[in-house]
């Protein structure tokens, strides 16, 4: 069974409680500045750690020193679901530990 898109009330609820993360047209996406280019590629591998666990996978970009994550969910027509802010919930929770600002 395909994931309900949530409202626009109910995404920017969602968002109030992931500092950093904002409404990118039919995504939620997030840019972290990290102090190396080892910890971008750390947190990067990280998240996708997390992605496979939750079978959810994001627009995952790996720069210099940043990593951007965009996400929505595919199976909802591209619309933004539940999925997305557990996915950013969980995102927000490791990348301190990887020095991200």
């Amino acid at each position: 069974m395909p994931a309900e898109p949530l409202s626009a009330h109910d995404v920017e609820t969602g968002l109030r409680d992931l500092p950093g993360w904002e409404r990118d047209g039919d995504r939620i996406a997030r840019t972290y500045r990290l102090p190396s280019h080892f910890a971008a590629a750390a947190l990067t591998v990280h998240v996708a750690q997390i992605q496979e666990e939750l079978d959810h996978h994001s627009e995952l970009t790996l720069d210099y020193r940043t990593v951007r994550v965009a996400v929505h969910t595919h199976d909802a027509g591209g619309a933004i679901t539940a999925r997305d802010l557990t996915l950013a919930g969980r995102i927000e929770a490791i990348a301190p530990g990887h020095g991200a600002e």
